[in-house]
């Protein structure tokens, strides 16, 4: 039976793998005093030591505001972390999945953005995913990388949560109405992964993984309440904002959306339609 170590097992990616990687062998998710993405040592302590077959590292400094003045922190576990684990992945024989973000990118494209773009983030949360990503590829190895964007599930703090729980507290939500993307629940990344992990012959290197189609953040919150009316006693007003009503210590780019054709080429797997995702999600 193959071994499987995952990290970030209480993320909202992490959270779903480790049901859906069970199938593909024995799942091991270590908690931080075992492995410590922000040690360096940690981490290759933890790898030699349970000698799995596959690190799928779901773990990630994911406070986008918050980076901004913790751009130390966020590099030891965005960009160094993973570094180390293709350095001993590669050593060992080792097979390495790793998630990356739509922020590696700028928004500035008028269309979707494909894995041959060239990336510039505009915040740090995205420098340090870029550099992860980038740290894997020098180092070389069997890698497979997902750029994902928009995540939502039942777990952790995400945006679906969130507005489900101000729609209980307030009369008026005010939604940015000028960035773009496809939001894409964490199921359905752990199962399109566990999906490739299981094929005889497995992708390898950097792709783009995303629901279908795309909308903005306030078509998100409208489509959030549109599904979720019988989950509620209340119905609050909806205005749509443009990004500079709502500033943050972090830009964000306005179009994060993502061509996902080249992972459905190669291991014929697609997301469907966000919506069509969002209602199965709410349904749980």
């Amino acid at each position: 039976m193959k071994k499987i170590l995952l990290t970030g097992r209480n993320g909202q990616v992490g959270w779903e793998l480790q049901r859906t990687l069970m199938p593909l062998g024995e799942v091991i998710a270590p908690d931080r005093e075992k492995l410590d993405l922000a040690d360096a040592d940690s981490i290759r302590t933890a790898i030699r030591e349970l000698r799995p077959d596959i690190i799928v590292n779901a773990a990630a400094y994911t406070a986008v505001d918050k980076a901004e003045n913790d751009v130390s922190l966020a590099m030891l576990v965005n960009a160094l972390a993973p570094g180390v684990m293709a350095e001993e992945a590669k050593k060992m024989g080792i097979q390495l999945v790793h998630y990356s973000t739509d922020y590696v990118f700028d928004g500035a494209k008028d269309s979707p953005y494909t894995e041959d773009d060239t990336p510039a983030p505009i915040n740090a949360y995205g420098r340090s995913k870029l550099a992860g990503e980038q740290a894997i590829q020098a180092i070389g190895g069997r890698h497979l990388i997902f750029r994902i964007s928009w995540v939502y599930g039942l777990h952790g703090r995400n945006f679906l949560r969130t507005i489900l729980n101000l729609a209980e507290e307030r009369e008026v939500l005010r939604i940015i109405e000028d960035q773009f993307g496809a939001p894409t629940w964490s199921r359905l990344i752990a199962e399109a992964t566990a999906l490739a992990l299981a094929r005889q012959r497995q992708p390898e290197g950097l792709y783009h993984l995303a629901s279908s189609g795309f909308t903005s953040w306030h078509g998100f919150s409208e489509a959030i309440l549109d599904l979720s009316r019988h989950l509620r006693t209340r119905q609050p007003a909806l205005i749509a904002i443009p990004t500079h009503e709502y500033p943050l210590p972090a830009a964000r780019p306005r179009n994060s959306r993502l061509v996902c054709d080249q992972f459905a080429l190669e291991a014929s797997i697609r997301l469907p339609d966000w919506r069509h995702a969002l209602g199965l999600c709410l349904e749980h």
